[in-house]
């Protein structure tokens, strides 16, 4: 078993996860992506045994190394990506999450064509999480659908600054695109702000700690 606590099973974690989302207003439609970067391979089979059908991957070079191990996983990127590794990555992701510019744009639709794919939304300004302005969603969706990818909805990260409640005007403002733009999917919330993600909206949250205990 993962984490802290050996006692304690993903699936448990998991029912006290889908709790969190109906306690916040959210229901059981709210997907939920288990975030597993720098975990072995074995959590895999305690996903599926929890019915954890989607997870979550940041580093290209050890999405690659655990590709063998994923059957039955929908894999999600959810990192920053850089141009040259999506030839890589083309056959094993399912879901490109964190598409903020144009250049992604056009090596995807070159190296994984019709790929679905999500707009990643900087709400935060801190360095490092990656996104596009919100300025900028309208014209990276429509560049991304002229291109021939899947988009289906909108992603963001909320700050690590001021907790939880420093994320609800970000958060509101993405699902107000979501709405707008006529997408499906608003991926925002983790571990430590889900509930603030649910009551604005969210349709997925991205959950790693609350699943697998802390990283190694």
């Amino acid at each position: 078993m993962v984490g802290t606590g050996a006692d304690v099973t993903v699936a448990e974690r998991l029912a006290i996860v889908r709790t969190r989302i109906l306690d916040a207003g959210g229901t059981d439609d709210v997907a939920v992506v288990g975030v597993t970067k720098r975990l072995d391979v074995s959590v895999f089979d305690e996903c599926r045994a929890a019915g954890l059908t989607a997870i979550g991957e940041n580093y290209a070079q050890e999405l690659i190394a655990k590709r063998d191990h994923l059957h039955g996983l929908s894999v999600h990127f959810i990192g920053q990506l850089q141009t040259n590794k999506v030839r890589h990555l083309a056959g094993i992701v399912d879901v490109y999450e964190t598409v903020d510019r144009h250049s992604l744009v056009d090596e995807l639709a070159k190296r994984s064509s019709g790929a679905t794919v999500f707009v990643q939304v900087d709400t935060s300004d801190e360095p490092g999480k990656g996104g596009c302005p919100l300025a900028d969603v309208d014209d990276l969706v429509r560049r991304a659908q002229d291109a021939g990818l899947d988009v289906d909805g909108l992603m963001t990260v909320g700050p690590t600054a001021g907790g939880a409640e420093a994320a609800r005007v970000g958060f509101a403002a993405v699902r107000a695109a979501v709405d707008r733009l006529g997408l499906t999917v608003c991926s925002m919330g983790m571990t430590h702000d889900l509930e603030v993600a649910v009551q604005e909206g969210s349709t997925q949250v991205r959950v790693g700690t609350a699943l697998f205990g802390p990283r190694p």
